[in-house]
Order: C-alpha cells, then sequence, then structure tokens
C-alpha cells in the first residue's frame, strides 16, 4: 500500500483564508488550502513551510497548532492519505505563484461567503474538515474511504 503525508495550511486572512487553485489532471480546477506532500526525511512542520512558500510566494513565521487531520484509506487503489492542517500563527511576502510541480495556477484570499463555493469541487476530505474549521477551529479526526478504481466515478465515504 503507498501512503503520503501531506501539510496543509490554514492561513486566516481578513474574515477568510488563502486558497489555492490546482489543476488537476483531468484538467478541473480545486481550490484548497496551500500544502502538499512531505518528503522524506522532512519534518512535517519543514514541508509544510517549503510547500506554502513554493505555492504562494508567503512565509511562514509561526504555527498556532495542529487544526485537525484526515486520514482517507483507498483500498481498491491501494493508497493511504494522512493530511495534518495547520493553522499559521503569521505570514509574510507577497503572493507569487510559482509552483515548482506546475500544478497551482492561482491563489486567492478567499472571504467566508466566498471559500464554500470554491472548496465545492475538492473532495469532501478537502472542503469538509475547511469548512467547519472555518465556522469554528476545532482539533478533530476526519476519516475516510474512497471505493472503487478510478478517482473520478469512486464512492467516497465518511467514515469518523
Amino acid at each position: 500500500m503507498r501512503r503520503w503525508l501531506v501539510g496543509g495550511a490554514l492561513i486566516r486572512h481578513d474574515d477568510g483564508l488563502v486558497l489555492v487553485g490546482n489543476r488537476r489532471r483531468d484538467q478541473s480546477l480545486e481550490w484548497t488550502p496551500p500544502g502538499g506532500v512531505i518528503d522524506r526525511g522532512e519534518t512535517l512542520l519543514d514541508g509544510l513551510l517549503r510547500e506554502v512558500r513554493e505555492e504562494t510566494g508567503l512565509t511562514v513565521t509561526g504555527w498556532a497548532g495542529c487544526s485537525y487531520t484526515v486520514r482517507v484509506d483507498a483500498p481498491d487503489m491501494g493508497w493511504r492519505l494522512t493530511v495534518e492542517a495547520w493553522e499559521a500563527d503569521g505570514v509574510t511576502g507577497d503572493v507569487v505563484v510559482a509552483d515548482p510541480d506546475g500544478i497551482v495556477e492561482e491563489v486567492r484570499h478567499s472571504s467566508l461567503a466566498d471559500a464554500p463555493g470554491l472548496l465545492a469541487a475538492s473532495p469532501p476530505w478537502v472542503h469538509v474538515p475547511v469548512g467547519e474549521w472555518l465556522l469554528g477551529p476545532t482539533a478533530r479526526h476526519y476519516a475516510f474511504v474512497l471505493r472503487g478504481t478510478q478517482r473520478g466515478t469512486a464512492r467516497i465515504e465518511r467514515v469518523e
């Protein structure tokens, strides 16, 4: 089974948060908090700092703590995704889109009113915890199972 550890940065901005527009293989655009796969040998927070800088040009100067975790099991595809989402406690710099992976196409300071609409196209393991966090930060764990062999047609079930 392949396993990935992903860090997600929850960066508040006025009445909303910073979101990145990710171009997927099927050419759809998904909005998510900045973050990504933590490289072998990196700590989660070091990797998350790197990902935020690469995707947004911003530098996180401190962390308020882990806001929630997510586990996604895809037994039919043979993978498990584990996400830790951390709330930034300070950010400096100017927005620059220079994602070396070529996935992030846009960075947006999304209002609380606009965020749910942008996040709606993202998978439930993204939009459910981010949406609940926006309503009131709580330390929670989320778990999902993805059944099927194609991401576009697989059934997603929340199990926690």
